[in-house]
């Protein structure tokens, strides 16, 4: 039987240029790669220069260019290993990330006053250099950020289902990871990392997270219910937290009527439960 092919979503191979780490297993012009981080507050990681969007990545974010090829550049991301093509003007130089945005969103000022007009919207899990900062204001590159929606690299929270409810009423989006627009596995991956905690970036790599919960035993807060496609955070006793596409948002749902619902719309049955 032929070797599996690699998981191009986690392979630092764009097709001509690929990381030292691949030699042997492609055929390449092999390099180091250049050290960056996500320039824009938010940017969309393709699966092809200027094709469909894969994930979404956050200012600060570190990275390694392996390519630069027409506006474009092929990246793997620092965070989870995720490797697709950002627009060139995504991607600068690394950062001294002090701080991390902890709110669901937050906005970069030009001055510190509320009443001045925002530059910029960050989301959840942006990373900046703080240079000085007082109990409301947090002065980084580019402006001033409110300091109570920031916190230190390393103060992360200790629940994922309270880091993901502050998603509630999120827009659905395909491969979205924020307060803008978000899907089921980046819920799950902002709960996680939110806490600290090392998680990829779509719902069949996640299944892969820590220690199967045999059926019908009792899940706890924060287990993973997994669907062919989908994942779930379990909030209590029969309820989850989901952004899904059937309501179109982030939501609570009961868990037991979301097996029969999406059983009954061809979803399939839930394919593993997971205590991360």
């Amino acid at each position: 039987m032929a070797p599996a092919a690699p998981d191009r979503r986690l392979t630092p191979f764009s097709g001509r240029h690929a990381l030292e780490c691949l030699r042997g297993q492609v055929e390449a012009e092999f390099v180091a790669g250049e050290q960056g981080a996500v320039a824009v507050p938010l940017a969309d990681l393709e699966a092809q220069p200027g094709g469909a969007r894969d994930r979404q990545v956050m200012l600060g974010e570190p990275l390694v260019v392996v390519e630069w090829r027409g506006g474009h550049a092929f990246v793997q991301m620092g965070k989870d290993g995720y490797c697709g093509w950002l627009a060139a003007g995504a991607v600068g130089p690394e950062v001294a990330a002090t701080h991390w945005v902890a709110a669901a969103g937050t906005h970069l000022y030009p001055a510190p006053r509320v009443q001045a007009r925002a530059i910029a919207a960050l989301p959840f899990g942006a990373r900046l250099a703080v240079a000085e900062a007082d109990a409301k204001w947090a002065r980084v590159v580019g402006g001033f950020v409110p300091a109570m929606h920031l916190r230190r690299l390393g103060d992360w929270f200790d629940d994922p289902v309270a880091v993901a409810e502050l998603f509630v009423g999120t827009p659905y989006l395909w491969g979205g990871n924020s307060r803008d627009g978000i899907d089921c596995s980046g819920l799950v991956q902002a709960a996680l990392t939110g806490c600290g905690r090392a998680c990829p970036g779509d719902s069949d790599l996640q299944a892969a997270l820590g220690v199967q919960v045999a059926e019908g035993a009792a899940l706890d807060r924060g287990d993973l219910i997994f669907w062919k496609g989908h994942v779930a955070l379990v909030e209590g006793p029969d309820l989850i937290l989901h952004a899904n596409g059937h309501s179109m948002d982030v939501r609570f749902e009961g868990l037991s009527a979301a097996i029969a619902r999406i059983a009954a719309q061809g979803g399939g049955p839930v394919t593993a439960r997971k205590r991360v």
